[in-house]
């Protein structure tokens, strides 16, 4: 009794169907399995597992979705729920050509698809949101990815910090997370994972697990 430990950090999580190139998206595995996988080992005191949300491989097309998540982590506080939660918005991308995790900094404001996405939009040096301004805008997340990176190495997984997401599809998505996050006052990471023939399935599951763990060891204002 007396005292009250912090605040439980909820953590929703997204990742995307197949795209262009990449049949079999790891993220999308990842995110369904994701739930059951860390009932199995526990999860780390403080956090609980709010959502896990695959979305279209789509800029446009996947805001509806995206919005209702976004605006499902914040009801509670609008309403003036006891439950002041840290929030914690994680979501997950493939990059095909990529041997390693790679934690990203920030999303820029631009939209340039080096393809169609998957429901057949392909911008090009289009701004992501209008009223944002120049498409050299960037916004970085809130959360320390040096520190993250730093203690997922120490666990021996092959991460980096990374400040470029692209400007397809992944960058499109967390940019308007990021928006989002800086808003509600709450906290957002995108992470880029490689194809399973690089790192197996398992390792990534494990690897998702240890930076759940990080993500509840952080001390969050």
């Amino acid at each position: 009794m007396g005292s009250e430990g912090p605040s439980p950090v909820t953590v929703h999580v997204t990742g995307f169907k197949r795209f262009h190139g990449v049949a079999d998206n790891p993220t999308e595995r990842i995110t369904r399995n994701l739930q059951s996988f860390v009932e199995k080992r526990g999860l780390p005191k403080g956090l609980v597992l709010g959502s896990c949300t695959v979305l279209e491989a789509a800029g446009q097309g996947a805001l509806g979705p995206l919005y209702e998540l976004l605006e499902s982590t914040v009801l509670g506080r609008e309403y003036g729920s006891l439950n002041q939660d840290q929030v914690i918005l994680l979501h997950f991308g493939a990059n095909s050509g990529s041997h390693r995790f790679a934690l990203e900094n920030q999303a820029v404001h631009e939209a340039t698809f080096r393809c169609p996405d998957e429901l057949g939009w392909k911008p090009q040096r289009v701004p992501i949101m209008s009223s944002d301004g120049s498409i050299l805008h960037a916004r970085q997340t809130t959360l320390p990815v040096k520190e993250i990176s730093k203690s997922l190495q120490q666990m021996g997984y092959d991460v980096t910090p990374s400040d470029d997401a692209g400007r397809f599809v992944c960058n499109y998505v967390y940019y308007h997370s990021l928006r989002f996050a800086e808003k509600h006052g709450i906290r957002s990471l995108f992470v880029h994972f490689p194809l399973f023939l690089s790192i197996d399935e398992e390792v990534q599951m494990q690897f998702v697990a240890s930076l759940l763990e990080v993500l509840a060891s952080l001390k969050l204002q």
